[in-house]
């Protein structure tokens, strides 16, 4: 798929206005509805073009849409991609106007940090030191100053932010919540290429034998989403079973009727027992980056984790309720990040239908937000790692 496709008009708007100091913008007429605002980095793709049509429906024709570009130096640490991140203003406003925008702020580096690096800034907590944070010592802290910074800037009713990076749109959202920031944070599903690959400014960086590589992420956290919905699956009928279940295996087996008797243990087996699910679920990912491991290229695991969606620790195997199963690895030179929410035990409805994570393939056609973060907080600084 074309990354760098246009997508058709989302409103009847005029030209997108370029904007590049917080002077003008607060020149700009607001309109008389709600102003929602996209943060990315640039080099949009069709994740950023869903953001900003999901912003374009919620604040409708008498709102105003803002997509800021900005390229944090804050949060690259040494050795990271900052110089040869991809700048593409102009093909950016393109596809901010086509997908609805009503103005792109592009500010430089001078206009956000007029002193310099600022002396002063947000920390993540706790939190920001887990999993992305561990990898990226001080990448939350530069996260947050600068959507800080820009909430301040585009003063905005509502800001989007995509699934993709659960860890980052937690962490804002606590941020928004603690400091009592006026707006509302709205996460939107991630949304995937039609081979799994979550949507990534990154995925450009890839060769065609890396990228093969690459597509090792989403299929373990899919596979682990199956294999959990296999065993609920049993879970399942273990329960309207009984303990019959386990007399049928037997004389099952003793009938020869092996395949059958396979069957009736694996149900047994999940009447018996207390729930696996978590533990099936990360055994079922590791087996599949495992295996990616000894591709070549190989992919090289940075973590895998199933944590809390509330402050990201990981879970124990007796955890039910919704979690977030994550993921992060190298492929060559290229760091890519995905993940996809599981529910686990009480309030679990059925086996997991496809992409119950909430993402979805660039081709399909609906991309409205799935939740309010105010009840479940996740997703990326507008979908840019």
């Amino acid at each position: 798929m074309d990354e760098s496709r246009p997508t058709p008009p989302a409103h009847p708007t005029q030209p997108v206005q370029l904007l590049h100091t917080a002077a003008a913008l607060r020149g700009q007429p607001r309109g008389t509805g709600a102003r929602a605002v996209v943060m990315t980095m640039g080099a949009l793709h069709e994740g950023h073009a869903t953001l900003i049509r999901a912003a374009r429906r919620r604040v409708g024709p008498q709102g105003q849409v803002v997509v800021t570009v900005f390229v944090n130096p804050l949060q690259f640490g040494a050795g990271e991609d900052l110089d040869r991140y991809p700048r593409t203003l102009d093909a950016d406003t393109e596809l901010a106007a086509a997908a609805g925008a009503d103005v792109v702020f592009a500010p430089s580096a001078d206009e956000v940090y007029p002193g310099g690096e600022p002396q002063i800034r947000i920390t993540a907590g706790p939190m920001g030191t887990l999993l992305e944070g561990a990898s990226r010592p001080g990448h939350f802290d530069g996260v947050l100053t600068v959507v800080a910074k820009l909430l301040h800037l585009t003063a905005p009713d509502l800001a989007f932010f995509g699934q993709k990076d659960a860890q980052q749109l937690a962490v804002i959202t606590r941020m928004a919540a603690d400091l009592n920031f006026p707006v509302e944070i709205i996460g939107v599903p991630t949304v995937r290429e039609e081979d799994g690959l979550a949507l990534s400014s990154r995925n450009r960086y890839l060769s065609a034998p890396e990228r093969r590589t690459a597509l090792a992420l989403s299929a373990a956290l899919f596979a682990a989403r199956d294999r959990l919905a296999a065993e609920e699956a049993l879970r399942a009928r273990a329960a309207s079973t009984g303990h019959a279940a386990q007399d049928r295996a037997a004389a099952l087996a003793a009938l020869g009727e092996d395949r059958a008797a396979a069957d009736a243990h694996a149900v047994a087996y999940a009447a018996a027992g207390p729930p696996h699910g978590p533990s099936v679920a990360r055994a079922a990912a590791h087996a599949v980056l495992d295996d990616a491991a000894r591709l070549e290229p190989p992919l090289t695991l940075d973590y895998l984790a199933l944590v809390d969606p509330s402050d990201f620790t990981e879970i124990p195997d007796s955890y039910e309720g919704e979690a977030i199963l994550a993921v992060a690895a190298k492929v060559g030179t290229t760091r890519l990040i995905d993940n996809i929410r599981l529910v686990f035990g009480a309030g679990r409805s059925g086996p997991a239908p496809a992409h119950q994570d909430g993402t979805r393939t660039a081709a399909a056609p609906s991309d409205a937000p799935a939740t309010s973060p105010s009840t479940t907080p996740h997703g990326p600084l507008g979908a840019t790692r």
